[in-house]
């Protein structure tokens, strides 16, 4: 006799969780009693044992009033824990994290406005919990008769009871497709359901008879009889190994085994032994030991492994890691980029490697990491490139004290204020959020730090730029570039690879306060070089020498009697100072300025002042101009006379002569 076992029979990582739970509190306990609400599992064999323990069922809450309460791994619905807290009862949650993903689906759906359908036993515990996270209108459904009785809807949102089979999924949500405008469907069967289902079909096709154990009342074991039955017409539900068809197996040359996720390892090993004692063969029986062994299992802190992507919300993504539960990466385990969106880095399907944290986050779930994978090997490129001393771009996220901290892919690494720039960084908010190049001066991984400099780049950048500027300028030459500082005693301007100063003499032919009144920093400008010294590597530039100086064409421009606008620039004892355009001021002298006896200039005028001239004399080459305020008032007033209109009866002209 051959005995295949299939992979993945027995307790399922939810059911051995709950189980775990109980029996750690049944040592712990105090004064009060450890009670599950309701069966812990569907094994008879296994509520006795923990009976034995001092963990004992109850069916209502007032029964648990002021002790401990287990919530068995089909969960429970939500206002049970409302009136458990109303009842002084401290819990112990041993709900499967599968069941919790259905729970949680459920609700999340519900409060938008979904019809939520259920597919499952409506008598199953698991349903009912479900159906207690929802607070819209919810069916269960158990075949598909059923559907007929759900009326058409906007919006339904379609879940799973974890241990149906995935054939009944298939020909109901296709069948409700019609029911509703929006349909959301999620397969919430638990993946070792489906995994020990597979498994079951595959060695029910090549045995003459197949074991099935588990509790009788076990939903997930009957499905795996229904399952058998389909390719195996010699299939037995057993229990217990006392109930082996001894007679029956004799003379059979294959037979499989599977278990329910509520059946015990020692059970099976129990009915594993009896089988072997029937021929006397060994069969690899040691072998088979521990390959349950080893499907029981959990994963161990520290492993790296690759899983499937089944869920992504906008705070985790739910990961099947191939044991007996999924694996959680919580928002802070996705990214070291606190902006991210779980959906812009996975989705439902993708194959990704993950880090795993705990095995139990104190809800039963594994809890898992995806970037200490990938900051690992980011750390392992980052080591490379620094021992090439090559470049690598970075995007700045925030400011911190002394710099600010850069990203690359999932590393936080570090840039001083001094290393931002060539020159001196008065304002750090203008970096946050821009990509830049680095290098990386100081790396030490073992301590997860990185410090990168951009000043590095620009220098080399800015040598470069030097080179080939010192090879082409020349004085005299008008170039363009940027204003990058402004002082008060004038403006400094990139020209490529080094900065020019324009002394804020040189930035206009007119005065100038200061000289953030002429440009500010980042206008573009085209400057003359004035002067250069390479050894010093000094450049001085002109603004105002890239336009004609006026007095040279002040003649081709104004003339003398012309009447013209101007600013008062400065007083004096002797008049005023007029500002006809920028370069050309012309002298009022005190007794041009009014017809009135008038001791200083400051009487009647200030600085700033705009007032109308008269220029009466202009000397080109000794770059003067002398003008009258008073003789462009008189000018004024001749003008408006002339322009009103002459009377024509003797009446009009005597009324004007009084």
């Amino acid at each position: 006799m051959k005995i295949y076992i299939a992979q993945n029979a027995g307790f399922c990582f939810g059911v051995k969780e709950a189980i775990n739970k109980a029996k750690i509190a049944a040592s712990e306990k105090g004064t009060k009693e450890i009670l599950t609400y309701g069966p812990l599992i569907h094994n008879n064999q296994v509520i006795e044992n923990l009976k034995s323990i001092g963990v004992f069922a109850v069916d209502t809450i007032e029964e648990a009033k002021n002790h401990t309460m287990i919530i068995r791994s089909h969960g429970v619905p939500l206002f049970i824990y409302e009136e458990a807290c109303q009842n002084n009862i401290e819990i112990i949650d041993a709900t499967c994290p599968f069941v919790r993903k259905v729970q949680k689906i459920a609700k999340e759906y519900s409060d938008k406005g979904y019809t939520i359908i259920i597919i499952g036993n409506h008598k199953h515990p698991e349903v009912i919990g479900i159906k207690g996270w929802c607070n819209n209108k919810t069916y269960i459904i158990e075949n598909e008769k059923d559907i007929e009785e759900v009326e058409k809807c906007d919006k339904i949102c379609v879940v799973a009871q974890t241990t149906i089979t995935f054939e009944l999924w298939e020909q109901i949500t296709e069948r409700l497709k019609e029911k509703a405008d929006t349909i959301k469907t999620f397969n919430t069967i638990c993946i070792a359901t489906k995994e020990r289902q597979n498994h079951c079909e595959k060695i029910a096709k090549k045995v003459d008879a197949m074991i099935v154990i588990g509790g009788y009342h076990s939903s997930n074991t009957q499905k795996l009889v229904q399952i058998s039955k389909k390719y195996c017409k010699q299939t037995y539900h057993i229990e217990t190994a006392s109930e082996l068809p001894i007679t029956q197996m004799k003379n059979l040359k294959t037979i499989g085994i599977t278990a329910g996720a509520s059946t015990p390892d020692w059970i099976i090993k129990e009915a594993i032994t009896k089988m072997n004692d029937i021929q006397h063969e060994n069969n690899d029986m040691m072998s088979m030991m521990e390959e349950i062994e080893k499907s029981l299992v959990a994963p161990r802190r520290g492993d790296t492994v690759k899983g499937e992507v089944i869920h992504v919300t906008d705070k985790e993504i739910m990961v099947n890691i191939g044991y007996k539960t999924d694996g959680i990466i919580p928002l802070g385990e996705i990214s070291n980029n606190a902006s991210v969106n779980p959906h812009d880095i996975v989705k439902e399907g993708d194959e990704i490697e993950v880090y795993i944290l705990k095995t139990d986050d104190g809800d039963g779930n594994i809890l898992l990491s995806k970037k200490r994978i990938a900051s690992t090997k980011d750390w392992e490129v980052l080591e490379k490139i620094s021992k090439d001393n090559d470049i690598l771009e970075v995007k700045v996220t925030q400011i911190v004290k002394g710099g600010v901290i850069a990203v690359y892919n999932d590393i936080r690494g570090f840039i001083p204020a001094s290393q931002l720039s060539t020159r001196f960084v008065s304002n750090l908010e203008e970096f946050v959020g821009k990509q830049m190049k680095v290098q990386v001066i100081d790396l030490d991984p073992t301590k997860r730090k990185a410090v990168f400099s951009h000043k590095v780049i620009m220098a080399e950048e800015n040598k470069e730029k030097k080179s080939k500027l010192w090879a082409s300028i020349e004085k005299d030459t008008i170039i363009e570039g940027e204003v990058k500082r402004i002082t008060d005693f004038g403006i400094f301007v990139d020209i490529g690879g080094m900065d020019g100063l324009v002394h804020i003499s040189d930035l206009s032919w007119g005065r100038v306060k200061h000289p953030s009144d002429v440009a500010k920093i980042g206008d573009k400008l085209q400057v003359k070089v004035i002067d250069l010294n390479k050894e010093k590597e000094r450049v001085s530039l002109g603004l105002k020498q890239c336009v004609q100086e006026p007095w040279s064409v002040v003649d081709e421009k104004h003339a003398v009697g012309e009447l013209i606008n101007g600013k008062v620039v400065r007083l004096v004892d002797f008049g005023a100072f007029v500002e006809i355009e920028p370069g050309i001021d012309g002298l009022v002298h005190i007794s041009q300025i009014s017809d009135k006896h008038i001791a200083k200039a400051s009487e009647v005028l200030h600085v700033g002042q705009q007032v109308a001239v008269k220029i009466l004399e202009l000397d080109k080459k000794t770059k003067r101009i002398s003008l009258s305020i008073k003789e462009a008032i008189e000018n004024e007033n001749v003008e408006e006379i002339e322009n009103e209109e002459q009377p024509t009866t003797i009446g009009e002209i005597l009324a004007t002569k009084e």
